[in-house]
């Protein structure tokens, strides 16, 4: 049997990333692919490397996501988590979830524990709550920046979609040594969004994420309506399915978002084969990879940083 060589994609977010964010940002995707590869390089399971990698994002205050997440109209944080394992297309969310540290570990319990897909608001509550996930105050996910961003948005002259271009979701995406793939996407969503909105994140026809042993699998962020009307993360994989490389496909897919509904975002993909690709037509996104032993990260178009996982895990202590 072919052993695959792992390999683990992540994103933080597409969109605008202000300056006195980027050390974070780069320094968090880093944290979470190397902690994804860890799981991988030790014999783990795709859907365990992406549950790790957004997890660790999560519990980052830089990431909208988790701890960091964006305030809904009343001041509130709702979370979406999506993840999906492409060995035979099981797949579980909750859509906005308040109170829980780390959402895409209920996603990945309703995956493996129930019949169903998607779980919501209450009812992904008591389903937590019997799982015995622990709850935390709504404070403890809430921090500065989000609430002052929030305040920002309620005045009567303000206008959140300027506000919307630096935020994102977080995700991952993965291949493991028996060349099983799977991807886990989580988000607090737009801010101050209507109360109950649900958005791409915990769509799981496709738009968030889809992952498919056949294909790839990818995970998306960006403007979550724009991505639900082309189902983004499925038409990428369409495309590989055509033939296309990892970031042909993903470029097509983004232009056509652009082209058709007028919507910015990013994605992540590897496919079948163990290539990979961090694309994105918004101004920058947090992106981080590992394969053969190499880690790659970046923030801007046409940045590409390329370091050994030996050396990344020595300076991380220090920071990028």
């Amino acid at each position: 049997l072919g052993r695959m060589k792992p390999v683990i994609v992540v994103h933080g977010g597409a969109g605008r990333i202000f300056k006195e964010r980027e050390e974070g940002c780069r320094a968090g995707v880093v944290r979470a692919a190397l902690q994804g590869y860890g799981v991988l390089r030790r014999g783990g399971s795709a859907v365990d490397a992406v549950e790790e990698a957004v997890q660790s994002m999560e519990d980052d205050p830089h990431f909208n996501a988790g701890c960091g997440s964006v305030l809904n109209e009343k001041g509130e944080v709702e979370m979406d988590a999506i993840i999906m394992d492409g060995k035979n297309l099981d797949s579980g969310a909750v859509s906005a979830v308040k109170c829980i540290a780390n959402p895409i570990k209920v996603a990945r319990l309703v995956m493996e524990k129930t019949k169903h897909m998607l779980l919501t608001d209450h009812g992904a509550h008591l389903f937590a709550q019997a799982m015995g996930i622990p709850e935390i105050p709504g404070e403890k996910l809430i921090t500065e920046r989000s609430r002052e961003r929030w305040k920002k948005n309620l005045e009567p002259d303000s206008n959140p979609v300027e506000f919307q271009k630096d935020l994102g979701t977080v995700g991952a995406v993965a291949i493991d040594s028996e060349g099983n793939v799977a991807c886990a996407t989580s988000t607090g969503g737009l801010s101050n969004k209507l109360v109950g909105r649900v958005g791409d994140t915990a769509c799981i026809e496709g738009s968030g994420g889809y992952a498919d042993n056949h294909s790839g699998a990818s995970s998306t962020t960006g403007h979550g309506e724009s991505i639900m009307k082309v189902v983004l993360a499925r038409l990428i994989l369409y495309h590989m399915e055509q033939g296309l490389s990892p970031e042909v496909a993903a470029d097509t897919a983004l232009d056509y978002m652009k082209t058709r509904v007028g919507g910015l975002g990013g994605v992540i993909v590897v496919n079948k084969a163990g290539e990979w690709a961090a694309r994105f037509s918004t101004k920058q996104m947090s992106w981080a990879a590992v394969k053969d032993d190499n880690l790659h990260y970046g923030i801007y178009a046409g940045e590409k940083h390329i370091i050994s996982v030996d050396e990344a895990l020595a300076s991380e202590s220090e920071g990028f």
